[in-house]
């Protein structure tokens, strides 16, 4: 598996830092309202050449600060520990976006000192995870342990959830918080309709209720933010 699209700039992915993105093809989640789901399908972009990306890279040392590993699922990239570390040994910080399904990987890339900052996604409360994830081959187990080792704090990490109406209630939010007890971070991100969304007839909860859940999560956790509202 290669990376298969770049974003060469970007201000707002790496906290406090320039970076650029890189985006992995496929994803064991395939959720509705996810805005890169053009890029989910190997086959429809071309694979990028890895030596170009590290020439890029090369060039941009001084100017970017780091790269965002980002996808579809990046963990299902069996060589994601050996091209880090190329990418690493270039001087870049390693952001990891995840949705927390390959907690093995994810340990490794933290224990190898490979990332320095993780984002994962939360979907739902754990009872109602498979409504938006609909793949129930996953193992909700794995996810719970990928927030168990994030929540070790040997990197700086953030949770975030994308914020649907159709599926984020009061009861789930309350769910969420005491699942995600204790950690230092979390951000709440309005949900936009875009071109990549599968599902074109999912909306975004509105900010008088995005609201009422931060008023909920800061109960749990000690940094409750909006994104994009």
């Amino acid at each position: 598996m290669e990376f298969v699209s770049i974003n060469k700039l970007s201000l707002l992915d790496y906290p406090e830092k320039v970076s650029c993105i890189l985006y992995t093809p496929t994803c064991n989640f395939m959720c509705p309202y996810c805005h890169n789901w053009q890029t989910l399908i190997e086959e429809k972009l071309p694979p990028l050449n890895f030596e170009d990306i590290l020439d890029f890279l090369k060039k941009r040392v001084g100017v970017l600060d780091g790269v965002v590993i980002s996808g579809g699922e990046p963990t299902l990239m069996d060589d994601l520990p050996e091209k880090i570390k190329k990418i690493k040994e270039l001087g870049y910080f390693v952001k990891l976006d995840t949705n927390g399904s390959s907690p093995d990987m994810l340990r490794n890339l933290i224990d190898s000192k490979l990332i320095d900052y993780c984002a994962m996604d939360i979907k739902h409360s754990f009872d109602k995870y498979y409504d938006v994830i609909v793949n129930r081959h996953i193992n909700l187990d794995d996810i719970k342990e990928s927030i168990e080792i994030l929540s070790m704090g040997k990197i700086d990490y953030e949770f975030r959830i994308t914020l649907v109406k159709e599926y984020h209630d009061e009861e789930s939010i309350y769910k969420i918080g005491k699942l995600l007890e204790g950690s230092p971070k979390l951000y709440l991100q309005k949900y936009v309709l875009s071109d990549g969304v599968r599902e074109k007839n999912l909306h975004a909860v509105d900010e008088g209720l995005a609201n009422k859940f931060v008023e909920i999560l800061s109960q749990y956790i000690d940094d409750v933010e909006l994104r994009g509202y």
